[in-house]
């Protein structure tokens, strides 16, 4: 049973195939945004192509598919045990592209994180992507998230350093 959806707050008319590429969007993310569903890239092996691409240099260059992500995202949800999406921003489709801004936030309360204990530290973020998708199933996935923005709310940085 896939998780509950959170809110979509602007959208448009969409072509049934293009409702299912948004589905697969939506399924995708609930799965690899749940601190409880999230074990790493078997979650949503099922939702991606073989060859499936994941682009975001400046927050997870090592990650190269949305399998990688799933896995680096489910370490960073056991330091941010309560980490949610509280909205679909903007999320529409044209053909197989669809895009995806959202809004989540959470707390420092589940394991250490780079050393650092939890300190209860509540922040709040966005992000967007941009999913490409082949056969009802993810293909590419490019995202552009405020990572340091996140960090400092949860008092992740020393100061300046990474800006």
């Amino acid at each position: 049973m896939a998780p509950t959806q959170p809110p979509v707050k602007l959208s448009t008319a969409q072509t049934a195939e293009e409702e299912k590429n948004i589905a697969t969007v939506k399924e995708y993310m609930s799965l690899a945004y749940s601190p409880k569903e999230n074990k790493g890239r078997s979650t949503v092996a099922h939702l991606c192509t073989p060859d499936s691409t994941f682009t975001a240099p400046t927050t997870f260059p090592s990650c190269k598919t949305p399998l990688d992500y799933a896995d680096s995202h489910a370490h960073v949800m056991a330091s941010i045990a309560d980490l949610h999406i509280t909205s679909y921003d903007s999320i529409f489709a044209k053909n197989n592209l669809v895009l995806l801004r959202y809004s989540a936030e959470g707390s420092h309360c589940g394991e250490p994180h780079n050393g650092i204990e939890a300190s209860g530290r509540k922040a709040s973020w966005t992000a967007a992507a941009i999913f490409e998708l082949e056969g009802g199933k993810i293909k590419g996935w490019t995202k552009e998230w405020d990572k340091l923005n996140m960090w400092k709310q949860l008092g992740w940085m020393k100061g300046d350093e990474y800006v």
